[in-house]
């Protein structure tokens, strides 16, 4: 080619590059359809075991600072120091007091804080969420904290307080997104709840201190 011939000709000759055409958004490709599928999935998942996750999840503004969260950490530990062998009398008090504390948190104060020795566990085994025994199993509660030492049978004791840790754990997970049985049964509005809630933070925060030492 001769360099000295006019480049018009050849530039006149040039077209200018076409994008492709758009893709369109529906329908969606196939990676979207699994991906929203897994999400719909999980989310289901999620909702089946919200209670259970409420009580293992440590989520800031969520479960953290929850008289529930407090409730699950002592009886936790409460596992815990039974599994390890320690003094079943001294547990059985903790435990008791705890019950107390989650009585109040669920129901309000008025209506179980006056009550003691078998009007207590005539109460628990009324509002139980699954029908635990307590009058008949929960003896322990009202009888070790004041026995002799060396007077609370070990092996019986240790029994007991296992199925009455199991039973209070059914009272702190039912009912965690807020349809406890003291709104079905007593009608209670949810911001009185919340209000005896946030009353019994001190309570439980003092049987985790307690059971720390």
């Amino acid at each position: 080619m001769d360099p000295l011939l006019p480049l018009e000709p050849t530039l006149q000759a040039l077209r200018d590059i076409r994008d492709l055409p758009p893709l369109p958004w529906w329908p969606p490709a196939l990676g979207w359809w699994l991906l929203a599928a897994g999400l719909i999935a999980l989310g289901l998942l999620i909702w089946r075991w919200r209670s259970i996750l409420s009580l293992s999840l440590p989520l800031p503004g969520i479960t953290l600072g929850t008289w529930r969260w407090e409730a699950a950490q002592v009886l936790r530990d409460l596992r815990r120091r039974l599994a390890r062998g320690d003094d079943p009398k001294a547990l059985a008090g903790e435990l008791s007091e705890l019950m107390r504390c989650i009585a109040m948190a669920r129901f309000g104060r008025p209506a179980c804080a006056g009550l003691t020795g078998r009007d207590w566990l005539s109460w628990l085994a009324e509002h139980d969420p699954n029908g635990f025994s307590w009058e008949e199993r929960g003896q322990i509660l009202i009888q070790a904290p004041y026995a002799p030492p060396g007077r609370v049978e070990t092996e019986q004791a240790v029994a007991a307080l296992q199925a009455l840790i199991a039973a209070a754990w059914g009272w702190v997970e039912t009912g965690t997104q807020g349809k406890s049985i003291a709104v079905r049964n007593a009608g209670r509005s949810a911001a009185i709840l919340r209000a005896s809630s946030a009353a019994e933070m001190a309570a439980f925060a003092g049987v985790r201190d307690k059971a720390d030492v």
